[in-house]
């Protein structure tokens, strides 16, 4: 069965990280002491529920948590460095700290070092994630031990509901834009204005005039989402708004 820490301090290590071109050391006394930290570990950088889902949740949740009292969010994973800042990039993880643990020495003493040598990954993380304050695991979710990849309760929305369940999450906003487009910058800034992150979907390059007409039916630009629903464009979204 694996261990359920909580009450205990978090293993004492220090992790080698790379920053620009130099190696730099963390120890887990910066990461965690006088702080409260969520820690979510995966089995592994650029593997599928990995970049699909985990990371990004917490990623996009990032403001709330700050919000209800959480100083830093950190991923963990059983890869080098260099894989975890290549991920970093790859993913626009802005919000949260990707931290390599290449030997597995804090996975290993958190008890979750699992054997996936079925699958060519070697020792790597088990899935779970952490509440720690100052250094004591105030909270684990540990995915059940169950075959392949579980993931049920580790996710940031199981973590946000256990720190406050009351907490407003932020709408999710996408809009089409194209380079060179007034209405796109003014709708960009409306969004800016009202506090929204939002996903930019730029003509010629992230999709076509085809994809724009598929999904909204309109061929110009920008086309903005909120939360599922079709705003429209610059001067739909200042309605929205009701600003003049």
């Amino acid at each position: 069965m694996l261990p359920n820490k909580e009450g205990q301090r978090v293993p004492n290590v220090t992790f080698r990280t790379r920053k620009d071109s130099d190696w730099v050391n963390i120890t887990t006394d910066e990461l965690f002491a006088g702080k409260t930290v969520i820690v979510f570990s995966l089995p592994g950088a650029f593997t599928p529920t990995c970049s699909s889902t985990h990371l990004p949740g917490y990623n996009e949740l990032a403001a709330v948590f700050k919000q209800n009292g959480v100083d830093d969010i950190v991923c963990l994973s059983v890869n080098d460095a260099f894989v975890m800042n290549e991920w970093a990039k790859e993913q626009s993880a802005e919000n949260v700290r990707l931290i390599p643990d290449g030997n597995g020495e804090f996975t290993e003493g958190m008890g979750l070092l699992v054997d996936k040598s079925d699958l060519g990954f070697g020792k790597r993380s088990w899935r779970y994630s952490m509440l720690v304050k100052d250094g004591v695991i105030d909270k684990m979710f540990i995915e059940p031990e169950e075959p392949g990849d579980p993931f049920k309760v580790s996710d940031a929305e199981t973590m946000l509901k256990y720190i406050n369940g009351e907490a407003v999450k932020p709408k999710v906003v996408s809009l089409f834009t194209k380079v060179g487009c007034p209405f796109c910058a003014r709708a960009k800034a409306l969004l800016q204005e009202q506090g929204l992150a939002y996903e930019e979907i730029v003509l010629g390059r992230d999709a076509t005039l085809r994809s724009l007409r598929a999904i909204t039916g309109a061929t110009t630009v920008p086309q903005v989402f909120i939360d599922g629903e079709l705003i429209g464009g610059s001067e739909d979204l200042s309605n929205y708004f009701g600003v003049k």
